[in-house]
């Protein structure tokens, strides 16, 4: 069995409130109850943190016995060298994921820190952005 983890960045711990026009109406405990009972043969854990250093440490504590991450870093995406470097030195591969399409929003959040050192990244599609991510691992 696949083991994979879900690491959120700051503010989406407000999914299904904060902006429905642009991040939707469904919480993000709702989805992921969702994606576990269709994934049934993936192990799914999930972490949720506003503070950068709790992020990073999570990518360490899972960065070398996990299949894969699925990392959504929200804000800091634009702002975090740190946490750049801490998936360049972590062996599980990333996934970038973003639920709005980032290069149609502000000048700023088109640049990332976190896609040089990603295997791969998703975004515009949703909550669905996270699904496809689990997908690029099991196929």
């Amino acid at each position: 069995m696949k083991k994979l983890t879900i690491i959120n960045g700051p503010n989406l711990n407000l999914l299904g409130k904060r902006e429905p026009n642009i991040y939707g109406s469904l919480s993000f405990t709702e989805f992921l109850e969702e994606i576990k009972q269709k994934y049934t043969n993936v192990e799914i854990d999930y972490f949720q943190s506003n503070i950068e250093g709790e992020l990073i440490d999570k990518l360490h504590e899972v960065g070398f016995n996990h299949d894969g991450i699925i990392l959504n870093a929200a804000a800091y995406t634009h702002t975090s060298v740190g946490i750049g470097d801490a998936i360049k030195a972590i062996e599980t591969p990333v996934i970038e994921v973003h639920i709005s399409n980032t290069f149609n929003r502000e000048e700023f959040r088109h640049q990332s820190y976190v896609s040089p050192n990603a295997r791969g990244v998703i975004l515009g599609f949703g909550l669905q952005s996270y699904e496809l991510a689990i997908q690029s691992f099991i196929s």
